[in-house]
């Protein structure tokens, strides 16, 4: 009963730090994964390009930012971008937009694997209507790879729920830098982390069983279309 009183207790004192570090973790990420994919269908369309120059540079922005860590990014973007672009002295903008970059190279891949998924047929029959190229990559090839590559975004935005705790590293009041406060304040090592592993884990197991809603709603979707 001691431990029941004690984090009742806790949390009517305390609840406001995880309700704002909660609501700025949820904006970090879905900002995050927002622009993170309007980049990442441009980093996939300039990888796809017949361009090697553009082609090389889009290849190398993607496998540099998926092959070092997010907390390195995170310190460049906020110590260095700075320093050579007019960039606003926010930390929650500087934080955001690390975790957009970081996920816009994740997201053009999975555009990337949509695109190819599609029929080549898609393509030839959209050309023989007397569409260019980048008509028939807007209106017939992107939205149908969208459709695709929907619950692998879900995915995503589930991730960076989870990643974005890193960027307390920058004093950004996240969820796990608010826990991590209070360990400061209470003098309890377990209990905030504790309620922030709750919160954490509340949020990420919401998002995958709306997820696999969205799946089978889908999947429904084609069957119906088919029959």
């Amino acid at each position: 009963m001691d431990i029941i009183t004690n984090f009742i207790e806790f949390m009517s004192k305390y609840y406001s730090y995880y309700l704002n570090g909660t609501l700025t973790t949820l904006q970090i990420s879905f900002f995050g994964v927002i622009f993170g994919t309007l980049v990442g269908v441009l980093l996939c369309l300039l990888r796809m390009s017949n361009n090697k120059i553009i082609r090389g540079i889009s290849t190398a922005y993607i496998e540099i930012v998926r092959g070092t860590p997010l907390i390195l990014q995170i310190y460049v973007v906020y110590y260095g971008l700075p320093m050579v672009l007019p960039l606003p002295d926010s930390r929650i903008f500087l934080g955001t937009l690390a975790v957009l970059l970081n996920s816009a190279a994740y997201v053009s891949e999975i555009i990337r694997a949509g695109i190819q998924s599609i029929d080549t047929g898609q393509m030839e029959a959209a050309r023989s209507l007397g569409m260019g190229k980048s008509m028939s990559m807007r209106y017939i090839i992107i939205p149908q790879a969208f459709k695709n590559i929907l619950p692998a975004l879900g995915n995503e935005f589930i991730v960076l729920v989870k990643e974005s705790a890193i960027i307390s590293v920058i004093a950004i009041p996240d969820l796990m830098y608010n826990a991590d406060t209070l360990r400061g304040i209470t003098y309890k090592p377990f209990m905030p982390l504790i309620v922030a592993g709750i919160i954490y884990f509340t949020i990420t197991f919401t998002l995958s069983k709306i997820l696999g809603l969205l799946e089978r709603r889908l999947a429904a979707s084609d069957q119906g279309s088919e029959s």
